[in-house]
């Protein structure tokens, strides 16, 4: 596989993470001096969306990474479809950082949109103090989850000059025009529009963005700008050269994207669903407006429920702050990451069972790896795991490497080989670590409960073993397998080792 882009400016240090985490390419392939890393070469290959094939990785700029994802129309709290994109472009930018490169990633927050001012109407509440109530939510939702926080996370009502600017270029070009306080942007005047999901102009549905098809040149144009309604509450509208009124959705994208990153970016994330009319038409105006855009568009696939999509619309939805009461957070990004991005995840319980299963057999390698030989930091990424990831971030057969990896080293810990247990650790730790998945990382170490309740639990627990240790040194095992039934019972299991015994909760 080639190597992607020049090497500009290999004498500047990309900074973002610890040099023992990053992989063996981004280690070894650019030289290390001192401590400081060389802008690291991309072996990475994504399916692009807009080209329907998988290309090769190429920044724009060597040693970073410009990324811009869809985040969420807060009209309500989110289901886990919702948060299925922000893990699979999480894992994406930790795959990068961890191959010494320089990721500014951003993440919008739709917070004006009809679908907001008719629901906050519909609950009696100020628009404004909906949509922040569930931004809340949202951010609840990627915080759980194990998210990294994104490096901008700018509000659509934040950026309106921004969107009046890339209004002003379209019209003065061209491609928009003004009609009853609307602003339209006229598809027929691209001719390059619909290239992105390769359809024709002629074979669209009208835009039906608006109830004012007929202020509209051709039906299919959309709103870049929505013109104040009587009906609308006064505050969700902005002055304009067009008059008073609020940005259309595909608008507000574009121009953030602009802000934060500039023309040109790398990576435009996003659910599979946005790809038409939502990306379709930021590109169009984007470039209809003088930016190159996006250089890559990448999109997951859907969680389903009964075989039909996610969505609120629909009722068949599986909200994150009801599903973590039932399962761990960790197990729910687990079942979430473990399949590749591009496919569709059937949500059952059965299945989120069968994932939550499988990530506390990690677990429970590293735990028990760790009270032999510590916690080792720093292991070396296994190359089938590198492989794995950069071809089009193959989590399945990263998740694989990670299980291969912990079975070997439960057998190093039974035959009481400490020094490849101490390997496999390391390992299994690093591969999770990019995953986000690592049960010693702070956000998953304590199972998400208080610290405190961990300890004393852990001291109860240890408690009962010393009592039970106590029975069997003066010969009474039936008090000791009496203890032991009772931690049993309480959904404890006890493992006796050489070293000692040792414990875990039941699943």
């Amino acid at each position: 596989m080639a190597r992607a882009g020049p090497r500009e400016g290999a004498g500047a240090p990309v900074v973002g993470i610890p040099f023992t985490l990053l992989s063996p390419r981004a280690r070894t392939g650019t030289g290390v001096e001192q401590g400081i890393r060389r802008i690291p070469a991309v072996d990475l290959r994504l399916y692009d969306s807009a080209a329907h094939a998988v290309r090769d990785f190429v920044p724009l700029r060597a040693g970073r990474v410009s990324m811009y994802v869809c985040g969420l129309t807060v009209q309500g709290p989110p289901h886990i479809g919702h948060v299925r994109a922000a893990l699979a472009f999480d894992v994406l930018r930790r795959w990068l950082t961890a191959q010494g490169l320089d990721v500014t990633f951003v993440r919008n927050v739709t917070d004006v949109d009809d679908k907001i001012l008719a629901k906050a109407a519909a609950h009696g509440v100020e628009w404004w103090d909906w949509a922040y109530r569930n931004e809340l939510a949202c951010t609840r939702a990627y915080e759980v989850l194990g998210t990294l926080p994104p490096t901008y996370e700018p509000r659509a009502t934040g950026h309106v000059p921004e969107m009046v600017e890339m209004i002003g270029r379209l019209v003065e070009r061209g491609h928009a025009y003004a009609a009853g306080g609307d602003v339209y942007f006229d598809v027929r005047s691209w001719p390059a529009y619909g290239e992105l999901t390769g359809q024709r102009v002629e074979d669209l549905q009208p835009a039906g963005d608006a109830d004012t098809d007929d202020l509209k040149r051709d039906p299919r144009d959309f709103a870049l700008w929505k013109a104040h309604k009587p009906t609308d509450p006064a505050t969700a509208s902005w002055d304009t050269p067009w008059g008073r009124g609020r940005p259309g959705w595909h608008l507000e994208c574009s121009a953030m994207a602009h802000k934060y990153l500039g023309e040109e970016f790398d990576i435009h994330g996003g659910g599979l669903d946005l790809r038409f009319p939502h990306h379709e038409n930021e590109q169009a105006q984007s470039r209809a407006a003088g930016d190159p855009f996006t250089r890559y568009w990448l999109h997951n696939g859907w969680v389903t429920l009964g075989g039909e999509k996610m969505s609120k619309s629909m009722g068949n939805t599986a909200l994150v702050d009801d599903v973590v009461t039932r399962v761990r957070p960790v197990e729910l990004r687990y079942y979430l990451v473990a399949p590749h991005y591009r496919s569709t995840v059937e949500f059952t319980d059965a299945a989120l069972e069968e994932a939550g299963a499988a990530y506390r057999r990690l677990e429970s390698f590293v735990r028990r790896a760790v009270e032999r030989v510590g916690a080792v930091e720093g292991g070396r990424l296994p190359d089938a795991f590198v492989a794995a990831l950069d071809d089009d971030l193959g989590t399945p057969a990263a998740v694989a490497v990670a299980h291969e990896h912990a079975r070997a080293g439960n057998t190093a810990l039974a035959a009481g080989d400490e020094a490849a247990v101490a390997a496999e650790l390391g390992a299994v730790r690093a591969m999770l670590g990019v995953l986000g998945l690592d049960p010693l990382d702070p956000q998953w170490a304590a199972g998400g409960a208080d610290d405190r309740l961990s300890e004393v639990t852990d001291g109860l627990v240890r408690l009962a073993l010393d009592q039970r240790a106590a029975a069997r040194a003066r010969k009474d095992y039936a008090a000791a397998d009496a203890i032991r039934d009772q931690l049993t019972t309480l959904g404890v299991v006890v493992e006796d080792t050489p070293s000692g015994p040792r414990w875990e909760l039941s699943r």
